[in-house]
């Protein structure tokens, strides 16, 4: 039956309301008692309490029958009984968790009716806090350098409701990454004084330091948290200067390279030259071999040519 009511709600598949429906809203301070009512009237018919809080499912807090039952439902500070007449929701010491819309529902077998409607705003007590504000530095800062930020609060001196308060310090990338929380401070008492324009307040001046390194650019964000709610700085911006690390790094190993390179052509023209002389001492070899063969070619012939010569002389001379 309870899954049932849910996914009625949240589905609006059925959903009839009386014409004498009634629907206000309630603002009370945090530890009031509030008592919420619906009118009974005796049937075989079912009443529920049910608190509607954004983002949430809805949640049950009381059922009953519409006849008289004895039953008491209790939800941590909360209860729902029968009274006369009546099906009573009673929230004790009332906390702004409290805060949302509570709807006294009467259920048939296929009927579903709003009775009454309530928004209950819980409302806390106002923080002291007047204003948050960072100073601005625009000075690069290079990895490894201390850096200090600083957060003034203005806040009442007198009279507080809400006597303590916490110190978050936040980080928000270039990216657009969700903030990181760098560090919690709880000590309320750094260097506060009074306010010289009027005496009832007084300006807290908090610090948060650190040795940056590349990666911690971006926005910084002091919060107070105070009377349950949190109260955010106007941010300052932190640029961190790249490092010339990596640029020497990257000239060096152009340079290298650069050696590397004129070494290797220095090589080949060696290896080059190497091989050209060598194949030059090859053919000039081969040209004295074929030489030397030429000219004993050559002398032979010559002799040849000389003796047939001498024979024919003599012979002309015996005749």
């Amino acid at each position: 039956m309870l899954v049932a009511i849910l996914i009625l709600l949240v589905l609006q598949i059925v959903c009839c309301t009386d014409t004498d429906h009634i629907f206000d809203t309630k603002t009370v301070d945090v530890g009031d008692d509030v008592t919420l009512k619906c009118t009974r009237q005796i049937s075989q018919e079912y009443l529920f309490w049910i608190r509607l809080v954004s983002g949430t499912f809805p949640e049950i807090l009381g059922k009953t029958l519409s006849s008289d039952y004895g039953g008491v439902d209790v939800t941590r500070h909360i209860t729902a009984k029968q009274e006369p007449g009546e099906y009573v929701l009673n929230i004790n010491k009332a906390q702004l968790t409290d805060t949302a819309v509570y709807y006294c529902v009467k259920v048939t077998i296929l009927n579903m009716s709003f009775l009454k409607g309530t928004f209950l705003r819980v409302k806390g007590p106002e923080p002291d806090v007047v204003a948050v504000t960072q100073e601005f530095s625009s000075d690069p800062l290079r990895p490894g350098e201390s850096m200090t930020l600083q957060c003034s609060v203005l806040s009442e001196s007198e009279n507080r409701t809400c006597p303590d308060h916490s110190m978050y310090w936040f980080r928000a990338g270039s990216d657009e990454s969700p903030h990181t929380l760098m560090y919690v401070d709880g000590n309320t008492s750094d260097q506060c004084e009074k306010s010289p324009e009027a005496r009832s307040l007084q300006t807290c001046v908090y610090s948060f330091s650190k040795n940056v390194s590349s990666s911690d650019a971006g926005t910084y964000y002091c919060a107070v948290a105070t009377c349950g709610q949190i109260l955010f700085g106007n941010g300052t911006q932190v640029h961190i200067e790249e490092t010339r690390v990596l640029s020497q790094t990257t000239d060096d190993l152009f340079l290298l390279l650069c050696a590397a390179l004129a070494l290797c052509l220095i090589v080949i023209t060696l290896l080059v030259y190497a091989i050209m002389k060598k194949s030059c001492g090859c053919c000039k070899e081969k040209q004295g071999i074929f030489g030397l063969f030429y000219s004993t070619i050559h002398q032979e012939n010559s002799w040849q040519s000389r003796k047939k010569k001498c024979r024919s002389q003599g012979t002309d001379r015996q005749r």
